[in-house]
């Protein structure tokens, strides 16, 4: 008994050992895991991320402090499909933990390798995984690659319409300075023309583009500045153009664009691109404004399915800045927007329809956080309800205010509107007042509830033009349409300076010129335009027009006449 004793006592202290190292051991297995587990004190805000010559720079400022025992940041490039890193390990630059923070890299236009669309974010290396500490941010001079960089050709007025191919001479002597036309993305592919973008080949639709190239080059010949609107019709040949689970839905007009999976993203990228390089050169015409989809705030016209505002708005930017990069990169100077309705605050059920103004602040939002994009609004001013052309008296609905939170906001009170566009957070980068059109509006010839009136329409367009030639932030001023549309003047929407045949659906046919046509037509021309709108006065109830309308254009001229 002694002797086990003994030998007990003598191999205390090496337990003693043992049991000191094992809770050594516990200690620091549970320091590293509680050092993994912490977040990161860095954060790196993304002052710019640009193209210089060959290369990408991207630079940024930490604010926080330097935490962890690895001393580098690393950089990530995602494509626009993606959100996030997860537990990704590939970054593709590393830079020393400071306060300032720069990583170059190689920009590899024109490959399969090409970052020309990427976005971009920092994160650290906490032992375990990486951990972003950065917003993501996309490149924001993508224009600096373009070959053509011919500067904005400024349209001598605000004057524009939807056209008819057939009539381009009567549109040519009506005075249209701007003009706008379709192009339906769903039957671009097709065969006859083969492009090479960024390593894949793509066949586009020679007869579709031969149609179009007659247009456009007619319109340019004229010098008429030429907005196209994208359009995603439903063709189940190109399953990858729509957001995924999406399917034909009954009342839809148009689909989002989708950019959310790289066969999207890829399809979309270089039909873009081929546009964009197709209508910059002379040889086909110059298209100069592109409206990405359509009424965005109502999907209606942009369908992705039911979701809030925040994930919508974020599925249409992503796909946006595709369009922005693919045709900035190529023609350098072009104009890129997107559409609402007047339901500023109005109709939205927060699922299929948003308040535009919500829309345009997120967006705005959206974009200020990922890199600056000059992006511009097309808007569609028309009257409450449509099928009454007097847009003068909306006030009376109670939909149409002075306030900033208008249910909508129309002609009656467009100020409303670019008074938003003036606040600090709604500028470009440059300080500047975002570019805004009035892509589409018009006032109907057959009213609803009393019939035919010409004359309440030419006034309705007389008035309005005038209001939007007197505000400097509205660029443009686009009349739909040139003949009316059967389907629409039998909804007392008859919006042409023509009246059209009924029996022929399949085509919009002039018949009848209305009164409109000539207020319409000399409504820009000093020596004309207030005889031709004089009859309106006593209409609206007023004696001078500048007596109604701020900064009224022709205050000098009328003023004059009075003397």
């Amino acid at each position: 008994m002694k002797e086990v004793l003994k030998k007990v006592i003598k191999k205390i202290p090496a337990l003693i050992w043992v049991a000191l190292a094992a809770v050594l051991l516990f200690l620091n297995s549970g320091l590293r895991t509680a050092w993994a587990a912490e977040t990161p004190a860095e954060w790196v805000g993304i002052t710019s991320c640009v193209i210089s010559g060959d290369n990408v720079v991207i630079t940024g400022r930490n604010t926080g402090s330097i935490s962890g025992s690895d001393s580098q940041f690393y950089l990530f490039e995602l494509q626009p499909y993606e959100d996030s890193i997860g537990a990704r390990k590939d970054y593709i630059a590393a830079a020393p933990k400071a306060g300032e923070v720069s990583f170059t890299i190689p920009l590899n236009r024109g490959t399969t390798d090409s970052r020309l669309y990427s976005k971009f974010m920092v994160a650290v290396w906490n032992g375990e995984t990486y951990v972003p500490v950065s917003q993501q941010a996309y490149i924001t001079n993508p224009e600096a690659v373009a070959e053509n960089q011919n500067p904005y050709k400024d349209p001598l007025t605000k004057k524009g319409l939807l056209i008819e191919p057939e009539l381009m001479d009567d549109a040519f002597s009506l005075g249209v300075k701007h003009v706008i036309i379709n192009l339906p993305f769903q039957f671009i592919l097709g065969e006859g023309i083969d492009y090479e973008y960024e390593g894949k080949t793509y066949h586009f639709n020679q007869e579709l583009f031969d149609r179009y190239d007659t247009i456009v080059r007619n319109m340019s010949a004229k010098d008429l500045t030429i907005t196209a609107v994208i359009l995603n019709s439903w063709n189940d040949a190109t399953p990858d153009l729509y957001y995924p689970g999406t399917v034909q839905t009954e009342g839809v007009n148009y689909y989002m664009f989708n950019a959310s999976t790289e066969a999207g993203y890829d399809y979309i990228k270089a039909i873009a691109s081929f546009l964009a390089e197709h209508y910059g050169a002379e040889g086909n015409g110059t298209i100069s404004n592109w409206i990405i989809g359509n009424e965005i705030n109502n999907q209606a016209w942009n369908y992705i399915g039911p979701m809030d505002v925040d994930q919508y708005v974020k599925e249409y930017e992503r796909a946006f800045r595709v369009f922005y990069t693919a045709i900035k990169s190529t023609n350098a100077n072009a104009r890129i927007y997107f559409s609402t309705d007047y339901n500023w605050n109005n109709e939205a059920d927060g699922s299929t329809k948003y308040n535009a103004m919500d829309v345009i602040s997120k967006f705005n939002a959206n974009v200020a956080a990922g890199g600056q994009m000059d992006w511009g609004l097309a808007y569609h001013p028309y009257s409450v309800p449509l099928t009454e052309p007097e847009f003068w008296d909306d006030f009376s609905t109670g939909l149409v205010t002075w306030s900033a939170d208008s249910p909508i906001v129309n002609i009656a009170n467009l100020s409303v509107l670019t008074d938003y566009f003036q606040q600090p957070q709604m500028l470009t980068a440059s300080g500047e007042v975002r570019h805004i059109i009035l892509s589409e509006q018009g006032f109907t010839s057959t009213s609803a509830t009393r019939g035919e009136c010409e004359e309440l329409q030419a006034a309705a367009i007389a008035y309005a033009y005038y209001i939007v030639d007197s505000n400097p932030y509205i660029d443009a001023f686009i009349m739909s349409r040139q003949v009316d549309a059967p389907s629409e003047a039998q909804l007392s929407a008859s919006f042409g300076l023509y009246e059209c045949d009924m029996t022929r659906t399949d085509r919009h046919v002039p018949t009848h010129r209305k009164m409109s046509y000539e207020v319409y037509r000399y409504i820009d021309r000093a020596s004309k335009t207030l005889e031709v709108s004089e009859f309106a006065k006593s209409i609206l109830g007023i004696e001078n027009w500048y007596d109604v309308i701020p900064n009224f254009r022709w205050e000098g001229l009328e003023r004059r006449a009075q003397n």
